[in-house]
Parts: structure tokens; sequence; C-alpha cells
């Protein structure tokens, strides 16, 4: 087998080395791996390292009947599946009640018991072309928060078939199931995400050079507080959101209307590009009275070819450093 051949040849290393040397290649995928599973990077960080903890104090019994990467996939499911015990799940707002009707009332309070879903920054897995593309499909923030009301098993079974690849053998394998089972939980898997994110691919972005240059639009009508653009850029049905608070907004109208109720100067914000999820995003700073423009919120954009659909700024300035965001802004605009 491939496995034994290659542990043959790892003799020569430190169990240390050959460790490291068979699991690192496998370490990004493992993480996006985990951020699918619990919606969370820090959540998947978390399982990752216990994965790689686990999986280095079991190498000396690891006899290559499995490949490497399979071996640690099990561990990481296994870690994953106990995170997710409890039933707990990472929404949006969206997720949780009906859009706000007025755009003017004062924005409801913080809900502290609630784990909100957490944006995933492009940079963390890597700048290889096919990774990005592959980040587009199954990384996008609609398809993450849909998985969160999958039961752990399922959600496991839909994202090595379905996103990885993997055959039901294998997915069986690695479960302890049967293929009967493999094959029942998809289905229910498919059944329920076709309710909760039917839309999502029917969506198409635009050409590149229409993409950017709605983009640029919607920023500069950002920093330059100019509310009828950022409304014109916007789909009729577009939404707004901004966990952790759980009032949101639905329609160009409304949207439009809130925006114009926070952003009220020009020059009182600053946004700078990202990619996060597979998706366009900016980092939102806002001014102070110092005048210092301090990080507020990562804005990840939905982009269609017909305006951007959805906006959903997370504000948690602490999601800055992982998208290699400084904490503050220059204050002349930074695209």
């Amino acid at each position: 087998m491939a496995g034994t051949r290659q542990l043959q040849a790892d003799i020569a290393d430190s169990p240390g080395e050959a460790f490291a040397r068979l699991s690192e290649p496998f370490r990004r995928e493992l993480l996006a791996y985990c951020y699918r599973m619990l919606g969370s990077i820090h959540d998947a960080e978390d399982a990752l390292q216990e994965t790689y903890l686990q999986a280095w104090r079991g190498y000396d019994g690891f006899e290559g009947r499995s490949s490497v990467r399979t071996w640690l996939y099990r561990i990481a499911t296994r870690a994953c599946l106990k995170a997710l015990q409890g039933g707990r799940r990472r929404p949006l707002p969206s997720g949780l009640g009906g859009p706000s009707d007025d755009p003017d009332e004062t924005i409801g309070p913080r809900p502290p018991e609630v784990l909100w879903l957490q944006p995933a920054p492009d940079v963390l897995f890597g700048t290889d072309p096919a990774a990005v593309v592959e980040a587009r499909q199954t990384m996008r923030l609609a398809f993450i928060a849909a998985l969160q009301y999958l039961p752990g098993r399922q959600r496991a079974v839909l994202i090595l078939r379905d996103v990885l690849a993997w055959r039901a053998s294998e997915v069986a394998d690695l479960l302890g199931v049967t293929t009967a089972a493999v094959n029942s939980a998809l289905q229910r898997a498919h059944a329920q995400l076709s309710q909760l994110a039917p839309d999502q691919e029917g969506i198409t972005e635009p050409a590149e050079p229409d993409r950017r240059a709605l983009l640029d639009r919607y920023a500069a009508a950002f920093e330059n507080a100019d509310i009828a653009t950022l409304t014109e850029v916007l789909t009729e049905d577009a939404v707004w959101e901004m966990p952790p608070i759980p009032t949101w907004f639905a329609g160009r109208e409304r949207v439009g209307r809130f925006l114009a109720t926070r952003i009220r100067a020009s020059g009182d914000h600053r946004m700078v590009p990202t990619c996060v999820n597979g998706q366009p995003a900016f980092g939102s700073y806002t001014r102070d009275r110092d005048g210092v423009y301090k990080a507020h919120a990562i804005q990840v954009l939905t982009v269609s070819a017909v305006g951007i659909a959805r906006i959903v700024a997370f504000l948690d300035p602490g999601l800055f450093p992982l998208c290699g965001l400084p904490p503050t802004a220059a204050a002349e605009s930074m695209r």
C-alpha cells in the first residue's frame, strides 16, 4: 500500500520530522473543512489544533491502512462533531427572524447568548488560483449559513461528498456507517439546503471590469456619504445585516434609509478592499473624534449582474488582523 511504502521511506526521519512532513500539506484544506463544519474561524482553528495534537499523539500507532489525508480528516471530523454537541448553530441575523420594517427605529440590543456566524478571510486558505475558485463556490456566506441548519453528521457528509468529492464508500468508512446511510444523509441534506438557499446557484456575477467598477462605486459612495449612489448600486431586494446586532433590513429603499441614518458626512469612513469567503469585501474604518480612522466592520458583499444583492457587515474589529488589515487606516482613501 502507498501509505505503508511512505512510512517505510520515513524510517530515516525522526517521528516529529516525519509527522510534520506528512501532515503539514493538509493544514489549510483541513482549516477550510473545519470552518465549513463550525461556521467560526476561531472554532475552526481550535478544532484544527486539536486535530494535529491528536494526530501527533497517535502517529506512532498509524499503520498506513489509509492515507495520511484520510486519517487527518477522520480526526478532524471527530473534533468538529464534538464541538457541535449540544445542537447550537451559528446564524446570521436573517436566520433568526424577519427584517425590520422601520429603518429609523432604534437598533435592538446585541443578544449576548447568540453565537454568530463568522467570516473566513481568503488569505487563510492560500493564494493558489484553483483554491480561490473553489472558495468562491463553496465558501460563500449563504452556503456556510445554510450548513448551520444541518445536523453535524449530515453536514460532514455533504461537505465530504459535494465539496471535497469523496466517494460514498470513503465517507462511510470515515464515519463508521454504511454507504446506504451516507447516501440517505446526503439526500436529506440536499433537500434541506434547497429550501434554505435556493437562489445561490442562480447568482451570476458581472464580468470582472464591471464587477470592479461596481465595487469602486459602492466604496466611493460610502466614503463620500453619497446615499443616492449607494442606493442606486443595490438590487431591488438587497439585504443589509450587521451581526452581532439582530436587526436587519431588506429592500433597496429600506437599506438606503437605514444607511442615511448612519453615514452622515463625507470623510467619516474609509473603505479598504479585501476578500472574504471567496467574495469581495471591505474593511470599513470610522473616524473618531481625534480624526483617527479605526477598524469598525468587515463588510462582505454578494454581487450580482444587476447590483449588490447583500451586505453582511460584521461589527468585530478583531477580524481585521485575520484579513491582513491594520487597526487604523490612513486619512486618504486606501483604495
